[in-house]
């Protein structure tokens, strides 16, 4: 019999991990699934350390037979997660808000549409698989898309009471920490905010809310340069920041006026790299081919230009997307195209973190008067 698997992903959900209560998907346990030909194959990753990974396995196997057809072959790889290194403080340490966060990493793009959030997502995600402990903000309030890339769009963030003040509980899937504005309203209602209203939202997310111990803090800013790129630089300490373009010479030019946003006086905030995404197509019949339907290394010769390291570059493939609405980010997929150049995009942008920290003073919040013009 065949089954999907969409449908091999709910009952492996059942399994819990005796060791933090939640279930393996929820963890990002399950890795490289393969449904074929009455066999059923997936790496199980666990951290090292954990005591239940074999009682774990047994779980899988047994919840497979039961809730599928008992001849079905699984074939489970049982793999230590690697543990990350320890990371370096990004920020100063004295900040009321974030007490418990390491770095914060700004993610922007100069116009919409290059895959922004895609690349957020997936970056969060292949952080987490590394074994790091990674929040994320969807700060792009008037078209939010975090709560259906990760599949929780039906989801609502609890509130506990902490000294008489109200705190909310983010949502979390596969090891990240998530909230958004998606979250608080109907996908079919458009919201129609001053700019002053979105700021005090977003600020209330990171005030409010109950984010604990962080290796990183990801936030997934709007397109361009506006408003609420300024109050999040005024309100936490970014660390450094990233630049997501595809190789077209449109989006070129507005990823030079991202990288001019944070390079301004007064912001000063580090860009440590660009991401290229939709770098070229690759068919899923054809695996190896490459075609450069946007223009081949556009981004690459710009950084090289600008002396900015290029991170990443990210293949156009029909299953990123297929991903993204099914709330199953491709990342997930270790072995494909897709999910190798996602991991390696994550050991990248923890390798220059790491390095702006070794070589860069921990970044302050910054301090802009409301009526200056900031040259951006």
């Amino acid at each position: 019999m065949k089954y999907s698997i969409e449908h091999v992903i709910n009952v492996l959900s059942q399994v819990k991990d005796p060791e933090t209560g939640k279930d393996i998907v929820s963890l990002a346990a399950v890795n490289s699934l393969s449904v074929e030909d009455g066999k059923i194959s997936f790496s199980l990753i666990l951290p090292g350390n954990n005591p239940f990974s074999k009682s774990i396995e047994k779980a899988c196997r047994k919840v497979l037979e039961q809730e599928l057809d008992s001849d079905t072959i699984v074939e489970i790889q049982n793999t230590p997660r690697i543990q990350a290194k320890p990371v370096s403080l990004g920020r100063t340490d004295d900040q009321k808000m974030l007490p418990g966060v390491k770095n914060i990493l700004a993610i922007a793009s100069g116009k919409g549409g290059v895959g922004k959030s895609t690349v957020s997502v997936n970056l969060a995600v292949a952080l987490a698989l590394a074994g790091a402990k990674v929040g994320i903000l969807d700060a792009d309030v008037y078209g939010p898309s975090i709560p259906k890339m990760f599949g929780v769009e039906n989801e609502k963030p609890t509130v506990k009471r902490v000294d008489g003040k109200d705190i909310i509980i983010p949502i979390e899937k596969y090891g990240v920490k998530m909230l958004s504005i998606g979250f608080f309203v109907r996908p079919e209602d458009a919201l129609i905010w001053r700019g002053s209203m979105a700021n005090s939202a977003l600020t209330q997310f990171i005030r409010d809310t109950d984010w604990g111990e962080l290796d990183y803090f990801l936030i997934d800013l709007p397109p361009g340069t506006g408003d609420i790129h300024l109050t999040m630089v005024q309100t936490i300490p970014i660390t450094a920041a990233v630049i997501v373009s595809t190789p077209q010479q449109v989006a070129l030019a507005d990823a030079l006026r991202g990288v001019g946003m944070f390079r301004a006086e007064k912001i000063e905030v580090p860009v440590i790299g660009f991401i290229e995404n939709m770098a070229y197509f690759t068919p899923a019949e054809l695996p190896d081919n490459k075609y450069y339907i946007f223009g081949k290394d556009g981004l690459k010769k710009l950084a090289e230009r600008m002396d900015i390291p290029l991170l990443g570059q990210i293949p156009l493939v029909q299953s990123i997307c297929e991903s993204g609405d099914n709330g199953s980010p491709s990342v997930l997929e270790t072995e494909t195209a897709t999910g190798k150049a996602f991991a390696e995009l994550a050991q990248n942008v923890a390798d220059k973190i790491e390095e702006r920290n070794q070589k860069l003073a921990p970044t302050k919040k910054v301090e802009i008067d409301p009526n200056a013009n900031c040259g951006v």
